[in-house]
């Protein structure tokens, strides 16, 4: 049996991939999180075989809890399952360690077919991302190291910048969530780093020093 541990902030998504993960015979369902930091906790408990780990949750964040559990447990395998498709936490993710990558969009057959391959080794991307690694990879000119370099100055995140992005086309807190699939206490907490970091309050403080600065485009 392939015991696996469920870790998601909407109770729906944790419910659901129960009831369609544990009706595989191969499959046990050892328990649930609703949080990276409970993830870590029940991964001492119960040992799983494989962690279904979810990006953007509450106290703790997937790409965080990752790396926590492959440092202490680095026979405990790691699958990302989300709806971000940005390379940014693509390679956030397996930079901490995961085996596996895939889009809450999947099909159920394909993601138990997955959770089978990484806990017998394997790794698993989806082919629209891996095109993406692929072609940045290759081509790596999205940015030129001049705008690189202006942003790191600042120490804005790639999700940082697209928040910005948003607030200089006068978007809301409820647009930017829905537009980058986020929640609004999520985007309010970005918004807060921006001001934050570019010594500035107010929207439109930020996004003229952002221009100005060539951080965002003019």
């Amino acid at each position: 049996m392939i015991k696996v541990l469920i870790v998601d902030d909407q109770e729906l998504i944790r419910m659901s991939l129960s009831i369609v993960l544990g009706g595989e015979t191969d499959f046990e369902i050892v328990g649930v999180a609703e949080h990276g930091k409970m993830a870590v906790e029940l991964t001492r408990q119960l040992s799983p075989d494989v962690v279904l780990m979810d990006i953007h949750m509450p106290l703790m964040d997937g790409v965080e809890a990752t790396r926590k559990i492959k440092s202490e447990f680095p026979n405990v395998k790691v699958m990302i399952l989300t709806t971000f498709e940005e390379l940014g936490y693509v390679r956030d993710a397996l930079g901490a360690g995961a085996e596996g990558y895939v889009l809450k969009a999947i099909h159920p057959k394909d993601l138990a077919a997955g959770v089978r391959l990484v806990h017998h080794g394997g790794t698993l991307i989806t082919q629209e991302i891996a095109k993406q690694l692929i072609a940045q990879w290759i081509n790596p000119l999205d940015q030129t190291v001049e705008d690189r370099n202006k942003k790191n100055n600042f120490r804005l995140t790639e999700r940082e910048t697209q928040v910005l992005e948003q607030l200089s086309n006068g978007a809301t807190n409820r647009e930017i969530a829905l537009k980058l699939f986020l929640t609004e206490g999520t985007v309010k907490n970005y918004i807060s780093n921006i001001y934050s970091k570019l010594e500035v309050t107010g929207r439109h403080k930020a996004v003229f020093k952002a221009k100005e600065q060539g951080i965002i485009n003019s």
